[in-house]
């Protein structure tokens, strides 16, 4: 049970939780409830029904103010389910036409919580402010602030409604959800990459390997549940290897998939290892339902190929979207391509191995993610053509290693889409390209 409480997985579940639909409409709803008291409670502390002149604050009677708070609390829930009833359509639209894996980007949208959250807290707030009320013979109170403050919240939701509708509809534009992946797949790069599970070697240190007897003195430290592995605690990991002297061999990177008992890493020696030890390494593991894109490059790559494929099918035929989504990935890489890509092996800082672990190929992950949108539009000369633009923009900013496969890849996509295309136009088109193709 220690590894389901250590610092990883709470973080990861407050990150979850800060970014589920209904966390923060809670929140708020809980801070107005809250509010309605402490505002009943400061005007009885005044007195204003009896010794104060309300003014401009609020004018009328106890009938009045029920009336009031009355309209204001079923006009925000009849617009809060209006508002419920929008977003939930917009998912379904949004799953139909951009995929199940872009929903993640709704459900975590910051204003549509936002607005939700006003209209339940406005309604919870008039509701409990509503039951201070009195107008009996003998007992007359007011909360004059409270109901002033009410209205000052209808009016705010009129506001935020105004603005949910404008929001609502830009949303769902295609170049919205597609700067907003780009954004998720740029920040993966720096989640990913800034990150070290150690030092580098030092300059004059002698090349360090495994030792010899790694496999068969080794324990494996296995899965605690099923699903995809969503972060791992590199600094966790570093700080458990130092302190008890053990080297460490990731076998699963984030975006694997495991099962109960699979293993996801080993460490050596296993004399060493503790049911302690074997908690807290199991512990800096986050395992979640899906993937995300926290530390997991290939995810966030991924949602943009997927966008661009569905765009191509022919129930959708939409290659414009496709190009957007090349441009896109371009924009991503070519962020990728200023980053060094780490060593495998991670040092502390006395330059002793403590890590060893999976490193992306950024050739063949950019070879990868260009060639699944180019397998659907290899017909169309215009989709063609931007594909050999971008790797060409990417071939002159990549390392050697991945611009020999980007250049490759490049010239496979000319070939072939020559071969698709059925009008003698774009067989020109695309005949153009293939002097640069060729060059060195």
């Amino acid at each position: 049970m220690a590894a389901s409480f250590s610092l990883t997985r709470v973080t990861a579940f407050w990150g979850r939780l800060n970014a589920s639909f209904w966390f923060l409409p809670a929140v708020m709803a809980v801070f107005a409830v809250v509010l309605s008291f402490v505002l009943i409670e400061v005007d009885v502390l005044r007195d204003v029904a009896q010794n104060d002149n309300p003014g401009a604050l609020y004018t009328f009677g106890p009938e009045g103010a029920r009336a009031m708070l009355s309209v204001i609390a079923s006009s925000m829930i009849t617009v809060a389910s209006l508002i419920f009833s929008i977003t939930m359509l917009s998912l379904q639209l949004a799953s139909s036409q951009f995929g199940p894996r872009t929903l993640g980007n709704f459900m975590r949208d910051r204003s549509n919580q936002i607005v939700l959250g006003t209209f339940i807290a406005t309604f919870l707030y008039c509701l409990f402010v509503l039951r201070s009320v009195r107008g009996t013979e003998g007992s007359s109170f007011v909360p004059h602030i409270a109901v002033a403050f009410g209205v000052l919240m209808a009016a705010a939701s009129v506001a935020v409604l105004l603005y949910f509708i404008h929001h609502i509809a830009t949303s769902i534009r295609v170049e919205t959800l597609l700067e907003k992946l780009a954004v998720e797949g740029c920040a993966a790069v720096d989640h990913v990459f800034p990150e070290r599970l150690g030092d580098g070697p030092p300059a004059d240190a002698v090349k360090q390997t495994l030792p010899d007897d790694f496999d068969a003195q080794s324990k494996q430290i296995s899965a605690d549940s099923d699903g995809y592995i969503q972060s791992i605690g590199g600094d966790v990991l570093m700080r458990i290897a130092v302190k008890h002297d053990l080297v460490l061999r990731i076998a699963a990177r984030p975006g694997a998939f495991v099962t109960k008992g699979t293993s996801v890493m080993t460490a050596y020696p296993k004399a060493r290892v503790s049911d302690k030890i074997d908690e807290d390494l199991r512990g800096a593991v986050v395992i979640g339902r899906d993937r995300t894109s926290y530390q997991d490059l290939e995810f966030a790559i991924r949602r943009i190929v997927e966008l661009a494929q569905r765009s191509l099918s022919p129930g959708i035929n939409d290659p414009t979207t496709a190009l957007y989504c090349i441009d896109r990935l371009g924009q991503v890489f070519e962020l990728l391509a200023t980053r060094d890509i780490p060593s495998p092996m991670r040092f502390d800082h006395k330059g002793e191995l403590r890590i060893l672990t999976d490193v992306i190929n950024l050739g063949e992950v950019s070879c990868r993610a260009f060639a699944s949108v180019a397998r659907y539009g290899m017909a169309d000369a215009d989709v063609v053509t931007r594909l050999c633009e971008t790797l060409e923009m990417l071939e002159k900013s990549f390392p050697l290693s991945a611009r020999v496969a980007i250049a490759g890849l490049r010239e496979q996509v000319v070939r072939e889409g020559q071969k698709m295309s059925v009008h003698a136009f774009d067989r020109k088109t695309l005949a153009d390209l293939q002097p640069d193709s060729a060059q060195p």
